[in-house]
This record gives structure tokens, C-alpha cells and sequence, in this order.
């Protein structure tokens, strides 16, 4: 007789939202991963870019909305797929409900942490580019560095440092010049 291995439990959006206040985490293919708190820096690099962007689109009286986290991405409509990434990029209001985004945000950027740097670099990039994100910057604090992929047109990372103007690709007329981050 054979011995039984042990099921791992898969979870669902309900255990998500089924979570303790003030508790953050990620759901993917059934496994919950936990977020930790942000450090300072982390929140200071968020709310640059937060400003920046939404500066942007108020000044052009654009089309998209930008979300800094926590806001709920369901990436796929099966909700097997939760995320909270740092910013999101919404151009298609048809995308947006009271729970978040439903579908792919147009544009969006991780702030890589110590304990995130598994996720941004590999599990997420590669979820953000088969759920059609056109756009994935991820911003690496430590190694002052941002990765920026251009999905829409299928073109090779563009590697810059925090002391570049780095052009947005979803706009054509929309550059962040990181030298302007007090980190």
C-alpha cells in the first residue's frame, strides 16, 4: 500500500478577504504569499512616483487613473491571480469596480524589497507579461536601479539608474527624472 502525501491546502480569493486587518498578502495559483510592511524608503520612492504620474495625467486631463497599493489587481478573470503591486496604471475605466482592477493594468511598477525580490523580478514579470501589461518597470532600491520592459512592443529590458530621466513608454510625452528622488 502506497502512503498518502500530504495535500497542500489551496486558497481563494475569500481567504484573501477573509484575512485579519491590516494584514497584506498575494494570491497565486492557490498559494497566499505575505507581504511585509514597506520601509520608508520603499514609501518615499511610491509616493515620487505616485505624484509624478498623477501630476501627468491631471495635467493632460488623461483617460487613465493611477493606484498606488494596497489596490486589488485580478489579473485573470478567474481570480486565481490577485496582486497588489506598488503602482497601477489603469487606461481602460472599463477595467475598474469597487474591488480593484479587473484585467491588466496598463502600466505597472514594483518596488523591490529584500523579502520581494524573487516575486518582482521573476513570478511577477512573468505573470505581467502573459496578462498583457504593457508596460512593467520594477525599481530596485538597493541597487538603485530600474528595469523598465516594454511588453507592447516585445523589446529588451532597458536597464537605468536613479540618476536618469527614464521615458514612459504607455505616453509619449511623459519622462520621470529620478534625480529628482530625494532617497
Amino acid at each position: 500500500m502506497k502512503p498518502e502525501l500530504a495535500q497542500e491546502k489551496s486558497y481563494t480569493i475569500d481567504d484573501i478577504y477573509s484575512l485579519p486587518d491590516g494584514s497584506r498578502a498575494e494570491l497565486i495559483d492557490g498559494q497566499i504569499y505575505y507581504m511585509a510592511p514597506p520601509s520608508t524608503k520603499h514609501q518615499r520612492i511610491l509616493s515620487f512616483l505616485h505624484l509624478e504620474i498623477g501630476n501627468h495625467i491631471r495635467s493632460k486631463i488623461g483617460a487613465c487613473e493611477v493606484f498606488p497599493a494596497p489596490f486589488a489587481v485580478f489579473l485573470f478573470a478567474d481570480e486565481s491571480k490577485y496582486l497588489e503591486p506598488d503602482i497601477s496604471v489603469v487606461c481602460d475605466k472599463n477595467k475598474l469596480n469597487d474591488r480593484g482592477c479587473i484585467g491588466a493594468p496598463d502600466w505597472i511598477i514594483e518596488i523591490v524589497s529584500p523579502g520581494s525580490r524573487r516575486m518582482d523580478y521573476y513570478t511577477k514579470l512573468s505573470l505581467y507579461r502573459s496578462a498583457n501589461v504593457r508596460e512593467y518597470w520594477i525599481v530596485d532600491p538597493m541597487k538603485q536601479t530600474i528595469l523598465v520592459y516594454d511588453m507592447e512592443h516585445d523589446s529588451a529590458p532597458a536597464i537605468y539608474s536613479f540618476a536618469d530621466n527614464i521615458k514612459v513608454n504607455i505616453y509619449d510625452d511623459l519622462w520621470i527624472d529620478f534625480r529628482k528622488l530625494d532617497s
